[in-house]
């Protein structure tokens, strides 16, 4: 460019169309220089996870940190759950002041900083319940209600050039990410569940850890005219639970609801919303991957399917469910005040398609190491 300042009036004509044709070639290179800034953030991003599930690992006693390892081809990486049940894995309650650091640090890096916040807060949302049983039915269940029962366990040796993955879980949470060579992350299964939905009493009253999840829902119900309801609600009745549970494997259900294609514009830019605050609970780098998702499988495929009453307090469940993802939630138990909501990747969850186009490419690479 500084030659271009030397060039005499004369030639300035020749000049503007130089400068014109460089402004042309920079302009045609910024979306090469986005993809190259995301393709590096990326590679910050699962590095950042490697480290931190490194340490995580490290701050574990040799004793208790066999009880967190499994191989990456272990059928225990898919068999995660919502209930408050034992698990394998590790508990914080296992864990030094430091170690639940370390676990804290690697669940940040699957999560977006609002995610990490939601989780935390589901994690002390059982002292909450555990309060609120112990003052009435069912006695027996205040004793499984425990913020410190919440598991790490890691799935393969955490390495930027391998596939390997950790999960985070507990009651009313579930946090499954894989790591695929330098650039991938995909965090899916993600559940997050809150019992009560909304504190009724006591010094917590009024707290609704789910609220969007809720609201955003409802509103856009309540903005389809008589003919759009009756496709989109497909039931009077809520569900009693989300219909995929927890199975290993992300199954595409029955084609039900209203499709995104067939809404105007303030109810696709609602649904959006929605779409987006579930992507928004991942880290950037897996939020872009559940997006893309959702681009390829086309926006306007996506179908809104409700069940059961669309006022506050009523038993309603909904699902949003395209080619490519699909989004669960259910609020039909202790009288419609316990809220199970699931994002699920059809083609992705666990790695999905992406492992096997790994293991194409990296033929040497070894699912169990």
């Amino acid at each position: 460019m500084a030659t271009l300042t030397l060039v005499s009036a004369m030639t300035r004509p020749f000049v503007v169309r130089r400068v014109g044709a460089v402004m042309f070639v920079l302009t045609a290179l910024a979306p090469t220089r986005r993809v190259v800034a995301q393709a590096a953030t990326e590679r910050g991003a699962t590095t950042a996870a490697v480290v931190a599930a490194r340490a995580a690992l490290r701050a574990l006693p040799d004793s208790t940190r066999a009880d967190a390892v499994f191989s990456f081809d272990s059928t225990e990486r898919s068999n995660w759950y919502y209930v408050p049940l034992d698990r394998k894995g590790v508990t914080l309650a296992r864990m030094t002041a430091e170690a639940r650091a370390r676990v804290d640090s690697l669940l940040a890096t699957g999560l977006s900083p609002r995610g990490f916040a939601t989780a935390k807060s589901i994690m002390r949302h059982e002292a909450i319940l555990h309060d609120i049983e112990a003052t009435g039915p069912p006695a027996g269940r205040r004793n499984v209600r425990d913020s410190s029962k919440y598991y790490l366990s890691v799935f393969g040796a955490p390495d930027e050039s391998a596939a390997w993955g950790w999960r985070v879980e507990g009651h009313h949470l579930s946090v499954n990410y894989t790591g695929i060579g330098r650039s991938t992350q995909v965090v899916s299964p993600v559940f997050f569940g809150a019992n009560p939905a909304k504190v009724l009493s006591g010094p917590h009253a009024g707290l609704r850890i789910l609220a969007a999840e809720e609201d955003l829902a409802r509103e856009l119900v309540e903005m389809l005219d008589a003919k759009q309801r009756a496709v989109a609600i497909f039931s009077d009745t809520a569900l009693v639970e989300m219909e995929t549970r927890n199975d290993p494997k992300a199954r595409a259900l029955k084609t039900e609801g209203l499709r995104a294609a067939d809404m105007t514009e303030p109810q696709r830019t609602q649904l959006r919303r929605l779409v987006e605050h579930y992507a928004g609970r991942v880290s950037a780098t897996a939020r872009a991957h559940a997006l893309r998702d959702v681009a390829d499988g086309g926006f306007g495929e996506l179908r809104f399917a409700w069940a059961g009453g669309t006022e506050v307090g009523q038993a309603h469940y909904y699902r949003i469910h395209g080619p490519t993802i699909l989004i669960e939630y259910d609020n039909q138990q202790t009288n419609a005040n316990h809220i199970h909501t699931v994002w699920r990747d059809l083609r992705h969850d666990f790695g999905g398609d992406l492992l096997a186009e790994h293991y194409r490419t990296h033929k040497h690479a070894n699912p169990a190491r």
